[in-house]
């Protein structure tokens, strides 16, 4: 494997065995448009190593290998990425900085596979592996050694997942009675959610932040984004979510960042778009027409609500106290507005595609907060087989919570899942598994995938959908699938 890393500023390069090997067997136009890429960022390694200096500014569309070819990255902020910005600055006491989970070489967050490596390389010691959320749990674990940190950050390593702990709400409708935690984490109090991390680019289209959406409920102080008061709440959200991950993440002692580095980490954040610019069997993305790339995600139309299933409920949803909550099964949305969804006495099915959720035009998120139990947190008696669509969820807590009466004792009425999504937030056991859907571009620069890493590649994801959902797929029609997700 071929290695360059700049841990201080996040730029990263790797280039893994089968990459060579699938350039060398490319027709030669091919491997010159690939050429260029290496040439591109060999340059610019040149020309800051040979200044025996750090990196301090990445240009716009520089090209950055993965397993699907190469993305990019554009910044409406001064022509490139400035590595000296607040972004990538430790802020708290631990060494990290926002750039140590979300990386340009990984579309702006960052891929189980390059975590790998940072252990390797720093033996554990990268900033990344913190015993604040990095671990597995953060009690009864020794990482004095090696071998102790190798096995406490198995699931960083591994999965890409970090450990975020959230107290039960006071006011939940819910009782948590029993939490299996195979790490030690068994409180039923505050509950460890294991989450991949999003990534910090195309933020423009979100509908809310965070998977459960709590950097943009009055949780945590934050607004809900509305079509009325877009973009300015997605605005002051990720002003907050700066905040937020700053004291908790990087373990800050709440002096920063300041109004003033907020304000410059949320400019940098809006400004980013990135993209799979390259596929292995396609060549440019951008050539002959295309759209691919980021530069068309700058100039992309975009509202709260664009393109939705839901667009014509957005004026009930807009009342005080309004809130999307579909049902479980995704094919229909079925939950009642006395329970938080979408209508008085619910909607029993809507016929939908893959675009009924991931509705944005161009990006692929929801552009309304629409949270989904889609299933990929439903804990299993086994791990299944990959190729007949299940997902091994075994490395993950359980959780059983019970609705509670009127009285607040708890029912016979419960549900056992592996993350309580929205209702850790809400308090709403409606809501007990509940998430948002990521934006999709750039998918190939950081696997793997769900919000909780179940799936380790886009055609495990893709199974998982024919099996939840009751899709016929030929391998073929597999094949396309992975090549479109491939290339966003």
């Amino acid at each position: 494997m071929g290695t360059f890393s700049d841990r201080k500023s996040g730029f990263r390069r790797c280039l893994p065995q089968d990459s060579i090997n699938r350039y060398k067997s490319m027709r030669p136009s091919k491997r010159c448009i690939v050429s260029v890429a290496f040439l591109a960022v060999a340059m610019l390694m040149v020309v800051t190593e040979g200044s025996g200096q750090q990196f301090t500014f990445i240009p716009n569309k520089v090209p950055f290998l993965n397993p699907g070819g190469a993305s990019e990255t554009y910044s409406t902020n001064g022509g490139g990425i400035d590595l000296t910005g607040p972004f990538f600055q430790s802020m708290g006491t631990n060494g990290r900085s926002c750039a140590t989970c979300h990386q340009p070489s990984d579309a702006m967050s960052v891929s189980a596979a390059h975590i790998e490596e940072r252990f390797f390389l720093t033996r554990g010691k990268d900033p990344i592996f913190r015993t604040v959320d990095g671990s597995n749990c953060n009690h009864s674990i020794d990482v004095s050694t090696e071998e102790g940190r190798f096995a406490a950050y198995s699931l960083l390593r591994k999965r890409g997942l970090i450990r975020i702990a959230i107290a039960v709400p006071a006011n939940a409708d819910y009782r948590v009675v029993n939490v299996s935690n195979q790490y030690g984490c068994n409180e039923s109090e505050i509950i460890s959610m294991y989450r991949r991390p999003l990534p910090s680019t195309n933020l423009r289209f979100l509908s809310a932040v965070m998977f459960d959406g709590r950097e943009s409920s009055p949780a945590t102080g934050t607004t809900k984004i509305l079509y009325s008061n877009y973009p300015t709440a997605l605005l002051s959200d990720l002003a907050h979510q700066s905040v937020d991950a700053t004291t908790g993440h990087a373990q800050g002692d709440g002096t920063r960042p300041t109004p003033a580095e907020q304000q410059q980490i949320v400019n940098f954040e809006m400004g980013l778009f990135t993209a799979q610019s390259f596929g292995w069997s396609t060549g440019s993305l951008e050539s002959r027409g295309a759209t691919g790339g980021p530069m068309p995600l700058v100039t992309q139309p975009f509202f709260i609500g664009v393109n939705s299933s839901v667009n014509f409920l957005l004026p009930l949803l807009e009342q005080p106290g309004g809130l999307v909550s579909p049902g479980d099964d995704v094919a229909g949305i079925n939950d009642d507005v006395a329970a938080g969804g979408l209508v008085a006495g619910g909607i029993s099915s809507l016929q939908g595609t893959c675009g009924t959720c991931h509705d944005t035009p161009n990006v692929g998120n929801h552009s309304f907060p629409t949270p989904l139990n889609i299933g990929t947190g439903d804990p299993s008696e086994t791990a299944p087989s990959a190729s007949l669509g299940g997902l091994d969820l075994s490395y993950l807590p359980r959780i059983t919570v019970c609705k509670n009466d009127s009285s607040g004792l708890p029912t016979s009425n419960c549900k056992t899942t592996t993350d309580l999504g929205q209702a850790l937030i809400d308090g709403k056991f409606d809501h007990v598994g509940k998430i948002k859907g990521p934006i999709l571009r750039g998918l190939s620069a950081r696997a793997p995938y769900f919000h909780n890493g179940s799936a380790q590649t886009l055609l495990d994801a893709i199974r998982f959908y024919e099996k939840r959902f009751g899709l016929v797929l030929t391998p073929h029609e597999e094949s396309d699938l992975v090549a479109f997700l491939s290339s966003l």
